[in-house]
């Protein structure tokens, strides 16, 4: 039956795919070929319309790849230039191959997201069946209280707390670092170690520091492994707090495979990456990582191949012992890792389901920093692991590594379509052979259907040009790093991103410079192109095609200045909306409110019963009190603001002090449910569709190129603002928190959890 089914799908595609590898070497006139990809650009919408038909699916990917093929033939039989004249043969090889690479891609990422996996949830084990599991928390200079939220809400994993033990892995404090000679950074380490310590004994977590930092986070998760015996492993890292149910979630689906040695869930985020914050576009648009975690992974997923991505993420240790440990040969030790377990017949599993919530780098150079990392610890795996080379992988996997890998070459790519129209403009060589005619039947053909895949496979979760954006900021500052690494795969280190980063002013970046460099030279040659279509007697209708092509890399670089053009950023925490009910004691009542928000400072609330009759004015304080099951949590607060909400106003409250019981609360608060996360990433998962899309984009480009030259020539100022301070993290002297007896509960807030069940 199920055999008989899937022949059923596939048989009408491959039909189809026949007759387009007849079409593909069938002579056509100009005439016919717009007709042929125009007939086959309407199937493909009408296909479209019913992206749940499976068959339909494979049958848009075989016309898709029809007109992509027609084009490559194409521009491989009739575009080239003459390789007797080198000067124009040469960079319009290098765009031809830069164009055929981008096909190859294509067909890779077909071949990933054709048939993604929805994983059903993983059965429940009952509690004398559940495994043991260590939770391993890396870390390197990561203040004291970003690891406190992820730790405490580690600490209250709904799992069995005789088989939970987690485990902070300080690579900030080690033995080398505590006795530096330099007597600063000596100290330095002394007082973190001291101060992290005692922040996981009142925790309960294990704190481990290692002798010396050795293959950076490698090294220090294989040293977790040596001090632990969990038979399943969970990493975080240090600014990913689970939500209570991760383990739920993903635990019981080893019991249903003993070659499974990864199960992976996504990286959602609390705060917009450099793009989202500075076009603020944050809680309207799909963040980048979404297309990854949502499309691409749950298609490497069907071939076995879905990989570890650093954090969340739950690993068999008997796998892990097969290899000793993880790898650390490149500086992305995760794929590394799950590619040598991959070798060895292991298998992999993704749940698309957000079960974390984690930091983005707030700043430019922070993310280009991290971006530096990933692209050269995957180019280190393609260089040196030679992933389509590898024994014990399937066919499957090696495609997925391989395309994986060699996905971080775009810069490459996106530069020289970037730079490819100026050889015509300012030097006219002719680079590429066409006239309108032909390149209105091939190439617009081709590229309407190439976005039409892209907003039908990833519409919901990457918008049409933001694609095009994302790859070209990165692109120009990735370019060196991704020589270093070919010219030495060996050099690249491994660098700790910076999280938690605030900006008290807008300004440019100081990695603005080429961007504004470029974009002046693109529109100094859209204008020259103008005026040469304008005052040339017999302009050439490639002129015309260049020009065009120029204005449309004019626009993304203008985009790109509102990227390098950083707004300030005020809030060092983070807000979560959740909807949870507590109790406020002020001034010796007790009041029913709703928690709106909540962040690693403090909280958002609303009067259930109404304002008191004395306000609460800023500068009043209270004790906000809630509990889990049994366990009362209470915490200080101070109000900071009021603002009047869709119907009661809404008081802003900060800690007052923030010690470990502050921080179970905040772990309470935030992440006890799910479906919080889930929420707030389906709102940001609109299809806005081709034409809306880049009315969007032109619209940005505008606004956002006026905006970089008004900081850039002190047209904006703004004041310079402070946001109040965190509490401070105080660590009690008692060596571990315990619940209160359950008599002492407030009545009024038992009576308000009852209700609200």
């Amino acid at each position: 039956m199920g055999s008989g089914h899937m022949m059923c799908i596939a048989l009408p595609a491959i039909t189809a795919g026949v007759f387009g590898l007849f079409l593909l070497w069938l002579p056509m006139s100009l005439q016919a070929q717009l007709v042929l990809s125009l007939s086959v650009l309407g199937l493909m919408l009408v296909f479209m319309t019913r992206p749940a038909n499976k068959t339909l699916r494979l049958m848009t990917f075989v016309l898709s790849a029809t007109i992509a093929l027609r084009y490559a033939f194409w521009r491989t039989t009739q575009t080239l230039p003459d390789i007797s004249e080198p000067l124009n043969f040469i960079p319009g090889l290098i765009l031809y191959l830069a164009e055929m690479f981008c096909l190859v891609m294509l067909a890779i990422n077909f071949f990933i997201v054709a048939d993604p996996v929805k994983r059903k949830p993983a059965s429940r084990l009952p509690s004398d069946r559940l495994p043991t599991v260590d939770v391993f928390v890396p870390s390197y200079n990561e203040a004291a209280d970003l690891l406190a939220v992820t730790l405490a809400a580690a600490k209250s994993l709904d799992y069995p707390q005789d088989k939970l033990t987690v485990y902070l892995l300080d690579d900030g404090g080690t033995d080398a670092k505590c006795s530096h000679k330099d007597p600063r950074i000596a100290h330095a380490a002394r007082r973190r170690r001291s101060e992290l310590q005692s922040l996981c004994a009142a925790l309960d977590v294990r704190y481990h520091a290692r002798s010396e930092n050795s293959h950076a986070k490698a090294g220090n998760l294989n040293a977790g492994l040596q001090i632990s015996r969990g038979e399943l492993v969970v990493v975080f890292d240090a600014d990913h707090a689970p939500v209570r149910d991760f383990l739920k979630e993903t635990v019981g689906y080893f019991a249903e495979d003993d070659r499974l040695f990864l199960v992976q869930t996504p990286h959602f985020f609390l705060n917009a990456d450099p793009l989202e914050k500075n076009l603020d576009t944050f809680r309207a648009m799909p963040s980048e990582n979404e297309m990854f975690y949502s499309v691409v992974q749950p298609g490497l997923d069907k071939w076995n191949a879905s990989f570890f991505c650093g954090s969340a993420a739950v690993l068999r240790r008997a796998a892990l012992e097969e290899t000793a440990g993880f790898s650390g040969q490149s500086i992305t030790e995760d794929c590394e890792s799950a590619l040598a377990l991959h070798c060895r017949g292991w298998h992999s599993l993704y749940v698309d389901k957000p079960l974390i919530a984690g930091l983005q780098p707030e700043t430019l150079v922070s993310f280009i920093g991290q971006r530096v990392r990933w692209a050269q610890g995957m180019l280190q795996i393609l260089t040196l692991n030679r992933p389509f080379l590898q024994r014990g992988l399937t066919l499957a996997q090696r495609i997925c590594y391989a395309g994986t890998n060699l996905f971080w070459l775009f810069p490459l790519t996106r530069l020289t379509f970037m730079f490819a129209p100026l050889l015509y403009i300012f030097f006219s060589l002719q680079i590429f052979e066409s006239n309108v005619a032909e390149f209105t039947c091939y190439s617009v053909t081709y590229l309407i259907s190439s976005f039409a895949m892209q907003s039908y496979l990833f519409g919901r979760v990457r918008w049409p040009w933001v694609s095009e954006l994302y790859e070209y900021v990165q692109s120009v500052l990735l370019v060196g790093a991704i020589a270093s690494v070919i010219r030495n795969p060996r050099k690249p280190t491994f660098n700790v991103t910076a999280k938690g980063q605030t900006l008290e002013e807008s300004k440019l970046s100081p990695l603005a410079r080429p961007y504004f460099l470029i974009f002046l030279v693109l529109l100094g040659a859209s204008g020259y192109a103008i005026w040469r279509y304008l005052t040339e007697p017999m302009p050439s209708e490639l002129l015309l095609i260049v020009a065009g092509w120029n204005i449309i890399n004019t626009g993304l670089a203008g985009a790109a200045l509102g990227v390098v053009s950083e707004r300030r950023e005020r809030r060092r925490n983070q807000r979560l909306e959740v909807h949870r009910h507590a109790v406020l004691h002020l001034d010796g009542a007790d009041h029913a409110v709703i928690i709106k928000n909540a962040s690693s400072g403090g909280l958002a609330i609303e009067f259930i019963d109404g304002c008191p009759a004395g306000g609460m004015a800023p500068g009043t304080t209270g004790v906000v009190e809630l509990r889990r099951g049994g366990r009362m949590l209470q915490v200080n607060v101070i109000c900071r603001a009021r603002r009047q909400g869709e119907s009661e106003p809404v008081f802003g409250l900060s800690f007052l002090e923030r010690d470990p019981e502050t921080f179970l609360l905040i772990a309470e608060v935030m992440y006890a449910d799910q479906s919080v996360l889930q929420d707030r990433l389906v709102r940001r998962q609109q299809r806005p569709g081709f034409f809306a899309g880049t009315a969007r984009f032109a619209y940005w480009t505008m606004r956002e190129t006026l905006r970089a030259f008004g900081y850039a020539f002190g047209l904006i100022r703004e004041s310079t603002e402070t946001a109040h301070p965190d509490a401070p993290l105080v660590v009690k002297p008692q060596p571990r928190l315990r619940a209160p007896k359950r008599e002492t509960v407030s009545p009024m807030l038992a009576t308000e959890e009852m209700a609200c069940a």
